[in-house]
């Protein structure tokens, strides 16, 4: 049985709304998707049943308003419900944080209320699936670089380009994608996935997020509506604002991935015994052990302040951005250490710690790499742009 740790008593600050909510979403990932992780990241398998299932949990586009089917709930639940998905799996995070922060929240922040009243209802109850198109073969850290163009064609745009590593892309109905339009400004357009010229290869050979789909995006004069383009914004703070928002339910979800590692390898430690004693009962085990609940309770209240930032309107992104990059650290260098505490059993599937470790690798990389993080850091408490 799992069990969280919570060694500064992070709960008694919580919410009756909030406890309630991260003991629904432990229950369903328990009951509902860890019996069969194992069995779908060996088989490279995304469960498209549990996206409905998602969507009546209210856990898809959680902090948006209740007339579009929304839970309007605050970023620490938000913050709460990716904990515990990523507690199953980096790859189911993955999908709802997608589905949430980089679908759902910008057709909030910057549709019409026509592309909100068509989209936002159904991507809530998971009738929909949507993907966010940023990243391009050749351009990841430097979106401002992208080839992805949008023509005005008077009565359409004409699309051409390509985005790589997208999740849910291969299952999506609708992609958020940014395009340069004649003259380099960047705007965001919802597109629907049916249609013509628009395909969406899956990326099979992978090693990390295999209980996730992830795919590239082809757009071969694709000819879209003119009122598919999203009014509200214009520029790269659109997508870079939607990545903010993903960053934030990341550094929460690398806490699960953590807490999953840590059980894990305390409950084998304390019951496997080598030279007539528990493992847990060995001085350096008890140090591993010690370290890692120590840096998982401070990147707890790292996450936990956040959202008390966030749900003021106070945070910033850079705050979000130390919070992603030290987050996501601390979960692989304790699923790294976890796995081998293991020993020989830690390959082995039956254990959950190598394929969070293997995951979080990926998680490392994306939505801005930990080095990225680490200069929009400094560049706030410098004031120098190390970028230029």
């Amino acid at each position: 049985m799992y069990q969280e740790l919570d060694y500064m008593n992070l709960d008694s600050i919580l919410t009756e709304e909030e406890k309630q909510i991260k003991q629904m979403v432990r229950k369903f990932v328990t009951n509902e998707y860890m019996p069969t992780v194992s069995e779908n990241y060996e088989k490279g398998h995304f469960d498209r049943s549990i996206v409905p299932k998602l969507g009546e949990l209210g856990l898809l586009g959680s902090t948006l308003p209740e007339k579009y089917g929304c839970a309007n709930l605050s970023n620490i639940s938000y913050g709460i419900i990716n904990q515990e998905l990523e507690r199953g799996d980096s790859g189911l995070r993955s999908f709802a944080s997608v589905q949430s922060s980089l679908v759902m929240y910008p057709i909030f922040a910057f549709g019409s209320e026509e592309q909100k009243d068509k989209w936002l209802p159904k991507l809530a109850k998971g009738e929909a699936i949507g993907c966010f198109g940023l990243t391009e073969p050749d351009h990841g850290s430097d979106p401002s670089s992208m080839i992805t163009n949008a023509k005005d064609k008077g009565d359409h745009y004409l699309l051409n380009g390509a985005k790589m590593w997208i999740t849910s892309g291969s299952i999506a109905d609708i992609a958020i994608v940014w395009a340069k339009l004649d003259g380099g400004k960047v705007r965001g357009f919802l597109v629907e996935t049916n249609l013509e010229g628009f395909t969406q290869p899956e990326i099979k050979a992978k090693y990390s997020l295999r209980a996730s789909v992830t795919s590239e995006l082809v757009f071969d004069n694709v000819k879209v509506p003119k009122d598919a383009i999203l009014p509200k914004v214009e520029g790269l703070k659109g997508p870079l604002s939607c990545l903010t928002q993903a960053r934030y339910g990341i550094s929460w979800g690398a806490i699960g991935a953590a807490q999953a590692c840590f059980d894990e390898a305390l409950n084998y430690t304390k019951e496997r015994s080598q030279f007539g004693k528990p493992l847990a009962q060995f001085q350096l085990t008890q140090k591993k052990l010690a370290e890692i609940a120590t840096e998982i309770t401070k990147a707890q209240l790292l996450s936990y302040q956040l959202g008390k930032l966030k749900d003021a309107g106070t945070f910033t992104p850079a705050q979000v951005s130390m919070a992603k990059m030290n987050n996501v650290q601390i979960a692989l260098d304790a699923a790294r250490t976890t796995r081998n505490m293991l020993g020989a059993n830690g390959v082995s599937s039956e254990y959950q710690s190598m394929r969070h470790m293997c995951n979080l690798e990926s998680v490392y990389t994306y939505e801005g790499t930990h080095e990225i993080h680490s200069l929009v850091v400094g560049m706030e408490v410098t004031g120098l742009n190390a970028f230029k």
